[in-house]
Formats: C-alpha cells, structure tokens, sequence
C-alpha cells in the first residue's frame, strides 16, 4: 500500500470508474488486511487519512460475484475501523429514507 494521492486517485477514477471528486469515501487496504487508507474530496482537496493495526487483521466485506466494489453506509464504515466482522452482524430493520444522490 505505497500509492499517495496521486495513486488513489488514478485507482478511483480508472479501476473503480467513479469521479474521486463526488465528495464519497473510497477505503482502500493492502492484501494482508491490516493497513487501510481512505480518499476523499472535500471540495478545496484531497484527504489521505492511514490506519495502520499493531495486531490483528481488518475483516474485509465480501464483494458480489463480478463486483469491483464494496458500498458501505456510514455506520458500516464505523464498525469495520472499529474491528468487528461484518459478515456476522445483523442488522435490525428499521425505517430508513434513502437520501438522494445528485
């Protein structure tokens, strides 16, 4: 996990086919799990921001078969920087408005 701005950027743009520049979060990791990096624009620049675990290993969502992404919602996001495995949390329905993308 060498890549800088410059790097991330290129991935977002060109791999995932997003604009880095939507105001999204894009969270990358390194093969072994245990360093992330995040991307973000907040209108003026770019963010980096590193997490790098003394011990362990993140627990990476599964993506769909053929997917080059993961989506995550803000509480998602939470639990995975926190250390919990996501495949074994179960959310409770609720209401929830889907907020408009535009």
């Amino acid at each position: 996990m060498r890549q800088g701005f410059e790097g991330l950027y290129g991935q977002v743009r060109d791999r995932l086919e997003l604009d880095p520049r939507s105001g999204h979060l894009f969270l990358f990791a390194n093969r072994q799990r245990t360093r992330l990096k995040l991307l973000c624009f907040d209108g003026t620049g770019l963010w980096v921001c590193a997490k790098r675990l003394e011990r362990g290993r993140f627990h990476w969502p599964e993506a769909e078969p053929g997917a080059t992404r993961v989506q995550l919602g803000a509480y998602e996001l939470a639990l995975l920087l926190g250390g919990l495995d996501l495949a074994g949390l179960r959310p409770r329905r609720w209401y929830r408005q889907a907020l408009a993308v535009g």
